[in-house]
């Protein structure tokens, strides 16, 4: 087997791995626990691969010792994971939960006992059920909620964690989970979807005033922003890729580091864009300064022009905006089918950092592939393609720095498998192979070499500075 070289990074670059909540904590009736959103659209019939939800997932909640311990083996600098919003707050807002504030307390504590700094998610998608039966993120009372949780969180655990990450993959949550429908709460809508993106915006923007006012040490977000190629030269290529570069990118970039909205929202939507939900300053709490960006990636899109689905633009959801994305790369495919292509890992960095003079530092928050793992009867379990992945993005990240972007560290995607939302739990992102049986842990070769990498990394680094 080709073990692949490992990247040259620079000294003081930091290595970690991701989790969240509702993909492996499991435990999700127990200890005062509320349902999410998850929860609900996981147990409608129809909605996830074989009806699997994360009732159990890799049952985190109980076994997070055994967690800590593999992340201690690897070796990592941080770990970032996601604190269920109702498991602090089973309502929404209202009374807090004794015993998720101290679940969370435990964790950091185990956390920092092994030396791994924590970094912590307010919120990867798993809604307060009640907040949504309220109007959800359509309504602005629900990111006056969320900066209420985001105030408890960080007035019970900012003495302890490094870095805090407001929302995870906004996109996600307003149009996948607002208009599309593939994700919780399941709609299918054109100006409520948007009106979520608004609100996730405006929620975030309150949550760094609370973070801040409670003294938090790094405030950011985690975006999923897109590498997007025009599927040819024509007139209506490239105007369909202007219209999903608001859809994927501008809709989070421009608000946040440019206090504007996007220059093409209304040939994007025309017209569903500019609606009530927003309102005078907005712009002022959105575009507050951070501490760094998170940057999501995993593959580059391809768009060409489609005709829309629905021809009254009143009837079109908020992703029905006349583009397609074809897959023209040639290169090996993820089991997710999304095609491998490091280089343009480095050209969303070095574009996002050349548009936008007030960028933070980025992290990269997750990067990792979905892999057809195979077991071996000695016990151990092969991803060679999963190493291949991580090298050659990690090697994409150095090639972005020496173009001058300010990268400070890297969360793999993910220390395990897990549920993998609306596909279940046939996808395996994980280092560690997780027994969906048994619940046994059993690190996968990449694991080992992630854990190679950052040795040598440390090793070189330390020889540097003598």
């Amino acid at each position: 087997m080709n073990i692949p070289a490992f990247p040259d990074l620079p000294a003081g670059f930091r290595f970690g791995a991701a989790t969240a909540a509702y993909q492996i904590e499991g435990a999700h009736d127990q200890d005062g626990r509320g349902p999410s959103i998850w929860d609900t659209y996981s147990h409608t019939p129809g909605r996830t691969l074989g009806g699997a939800t994360g009732d159990t997932a890799c049952d985190h909640y109980h076994r997070y010792p055994e967690d800590v311990a593999l992340l201690r083996e690897l070796g990592v600098d941080g770990y970032r994971f996601s604190i269920a919003w109702p498991r602090l707050v089973p309502g929404g807002t209202g009374p807090a939960n004794p015993k998720g504030l101290d679940f969370y307390d435990r964790l950091i504590d185990e956390l920092l006992a092994a030396g791994i700094a924590p970094a912590a998610t307010l919120y990867h998608w798993d809604l307060p059920q009640a907040l949504e039966d309220r109007g959800g993120w359509r309504v602005r009372e629900t990111a006056e909620a969320f900066a209420e949780y985001a105030a408890l969180a960080a007035d019970r655990y900012g003495d302890r964690v490094e870095r805090w990450i407001t929302l995870n993959e906004p996109f996600c949550s307003a149009f996948v989970g607002y208009a599309e429908g593939r994700h919780a709460p399941g709609a299918r809508e054109g100006r409520g979807a948007l009106a979520a993106a608004h609100h996730l915006l405006v929620g975030h923007g309150l949550a760094v005033r609370a973070l801040r006012a409670a003294g938090a040490r790094e405030v950011g977000i985690a975006l999923n922003l897109d590498r997007l190629h025009p599927a040819s030269d024509r007139p209506e290529d490239l105007a369909a890729l202007r219209r999903a570069e608001v859809l994927h990118n501008e809709v989070w970039t421009e608000p946040l580091f440019a206090g504007r909205y996007p220059a093409h929202e209304a040939e994007t939507w025309e017209g569903l864009a500019d609606g009530p939900w927003r309102r005078p300053g907005d712009l002022e709490p959105i575009g507050a300064p951070l501490d760094f960006v998170g940057i999501n990636f995993y593959r580059p899109v391809t768009v060409a022009a489609a005709p829309h689905h629905e021809a009254d633009p009143e009837l079109r959801t908020a992703t029905d905006i006349g583009v397609t994305e074809p897959n023209p790369y040639g290169t090996r495919l993820t089991t997710m089918g999304w095609p491998v292509v490091p280089s343009a890992f480095t050209e969303l960095l070095t574009g996002l950092h050349a548009r936008y003079p007030r960028l933070p530092p980025l992290w990269i928050t997750e990067n990792g592939s979905a892999e057809a793992d195979r077991s071996t009867p000695d016990g151990r379990v092969h991803d060679p393609e999963r190493t291949d992945y991580l090298a050659g993005h990690l090697a994409a990240v150095a090639d972005a720095i020496a173009a001058g972007v300010d990268v400070r560290g890297y969360y793999v995607w993910s220390l395990l498998d897990n549920f993998e939302w609306a596909r279940g739990y046939e996808q395996r992102f994980g280092l560690v192979r997780v027994d969906y049986d048994t619940l046994t842990r059993t690190p996968k070769d990449s694991y080992h070499w992630y854990r190679g990498l950052i040795t040598a990394h440390r090793a070189r680094t330390e020889e540097t500075a003598r």
